[in-house]
């Protein structure tokens, strides 16, 4: 009897770990960071400790004990599973035929590092080349481990990386077809000099998974390009998976056909996230963004103007693209912005844009004195777009500046150039939020800059969601009308039991590491 099994996104948004089996086969549908439950235990200077694998995130929940999936140079001594046997919720598995990735927010592929290097990864061409550009230019260590992995050896009981060993790729099956040449010469490079890469097979994702169970794939629109929803047919008929998904971007027409296309399959189980669940405040649309930026850039005359969006974000980025063509304005993003942009240029040609062709286009360089291997690349590689903070200094209306609140400090670069910063990031939903706002307020304050957007009540259409409405998810859901409905992803799970109480859908509120056989 096919079953599911949920090691995270049960009353959370976020985490989702989910494992289907049926028979011989076995998948992943996403295996991503808790941040809720790493935010009971950790935070920026406090981490699990890096020299004993697997041990803190076991102890911290951050992951299942579920021997047989798990990287082995992760495993800090050989009798690291005798004391998680005897736990309630351990279980050995051996052997995983995939992972299906639906985009690449750390939520959904964070945990992915942990997981045995010969694991295949599905996922599209953008996911797949985002994720390794984000693990190029991101933190090190193990936790990052997305995409490739340097071996670890344990040295007097504790983990060290293997000094000189190549690092190892992980195995990619692409759903949308073969990487270009570019994108897969960028997905066997590695952007350090003491390390060569050990490549793995990319090979066109076959429509069978496992022990031949069916596998479709739908493009569906979310705030990161690439993003996916999936179905796989199992014993007892399709088990449908939504991923994060959205009605109001540019692209909601991708999910409008994927919600059409999973009606047709008559879904046995649809597992649909549900972030904003309760939420029915209405949805601003990428296109009201568009707007109330451009009213606030053409009152910024003369000013440098900031535009603060989420990492990765890269449709809010072409927006503020757009804004600054349309005023004769140059666009300067980040290093990090500039190797994403590169990278997703060769699964997106038509969409994204390459650097060195773009008029009006700039890349901003730090202050500081040391750059990473990836970082002195890209900007050998595109000298000629190269500013500095002197540069704008000399002319601040001329440009638009992707800035963040962790960038906040390069204000200090940039003292006395008036400036507007506005901020077109999603709200605070926390307390560690609430405080990193207020520290950029302070920052924004001290050197008198004029700010829009952190106060939503008065500047609601400078941010759209990367989720749908709770009610544009009931109309999906009574669209596709599951036998079972798992509402995962959110934080208010009853909100579907009590709003399809009435119908013919049955709702299944999932709990941690229990199956749901169906």
């Amino acid at each position: 009897m096919p079953a599911l099994y949920f090691f995270g996104g049960c009353g959370e948004i976020g985490g989702n770990k989910i494992l289907l089996e049926d028979g011989l086969t076995r998948l992943f549908l996403d295996f991503g960071t808790s941040f809720k439950t790493q935010g009971l235990f950790f935070e920026e200077f406090l981490k699990p400790r890096p020299g004993f694998g697997l041990h803190d995130y076991f102890q911290t929940g951050l992951l299942p004990p579920l021997q047989g999936i798990y990287r082995p140079d992760l495993v800090p001594d050989d009798s690291f599973w005798n004391s998680w046997q005897l736990e309630p919720h351990y279980r050995a598995l051996d052997h995983v035929d995939g992972v299906l990735l639906s985009h690449a927010h750390l939520d959904h592929i964070g945990a992915v590092s942990f997981l045995r290097l010969e694991v295949p990864l599905y996922a599209t061409a953008l996911t797949a080349l985002i994720s390794k550009a984000i693990q190029d230019s991101g933190r090190s260590g193990f936790e990052a481990d997305t995409t490739y992995a340097a071996p670890r050896e344990t040295k007097d009981g504790v983990l060290s990386s293997v000094r000189g060993a190549p690092a190892q790729q992980r195995p990619l099956h692409v759903l949308d077809g073969q990487l270009s040449l570019d994108g897969e010469e960028f997905w066997n490079e590695l952007p350090q000099a003491r390390r060569n890469m050990a490549p793995a097979p990319v090979e066109v994702a076959s429509d069978t998974i496992g022990a031949g169970n069916k596998l479709h794939w739908f493009p569906v629109d979310h705030s990161i390009y690439g993003a996916a929803a999936f179905a796989v047919e199992t014993a007892a008929g399709w088990v449908a998976y939504t991923g994060d998904i959205r009605l109001h971007g540019r692209h909601g027409d991708q999910t409008r056909r994927a919600v059409d296309a999973l009606a047709e399959l008559e879904p046995t189980v649809l597992i649909c996230e549900g972030t904003r669940g309760a939420d029915d405040t209405g949805c601003t649309t990428e296109q009201d963004v568009h707007e109330r930026a451009a009213e606030l850039v053409c009152l910024a005359k003369g000013k440098l103007v900031f535009a603060d969006f989420g990492p990765r974000n890269v449709e809010r980025l072409l927006i503020f693209r757009e804004i600054a063509q349309g005023f004769g304005r140059c666009l300067a993003v980040l290093s990090k912005d500039a190797y994403l942009l590169e990278a997703m240029h060769y699964a997106a040609a038509d969409e994204v844009p390459y650097l060195a062709s773009e008029a009006n286009f700039a890349i901003y360089k730090k202050t500081r004195a040391q750059l990473d291997m990836w970082e002195k690349m890209l900007l050998e590689r595109h000298h000629a777009l190269v500013v500095s903070a002197d540069d704008i200094r000399q002319n601040p209306g001329r440009y638009i500046l992707c800035f963040s609140f962790w960038d906040i400090n390069e204000l200090s670069s940039l003292e006395g150039v008036p400036a507007t910063y506005i901020y077109s990031s999603s709200e605070a939903f926390n307390e560690e939020m609430e405080a990193d706002q207020d520290r950029l307020r302070h920052w924004l304050n001290h050197f008198d800059v004029e700010c829009h957007g952190l106060d939503r009540t008065l500047e609601a259409k400078l941010h759209a969601s990367g989720h749908a409405s709770g009610t544009e998810l009931l109309g999906i859901i009574r669209q596709i009308r599951p036998q079972k409905l798992v509402p995962i992803h959110t934080e208010n799970p009853r909100f579907f039991q009590d709003e399809l109480a009435q119908g013919d859908i049955e709702v299944v509120l999932p709990s941690s590491y229990r199956p749901l056989e169906f």
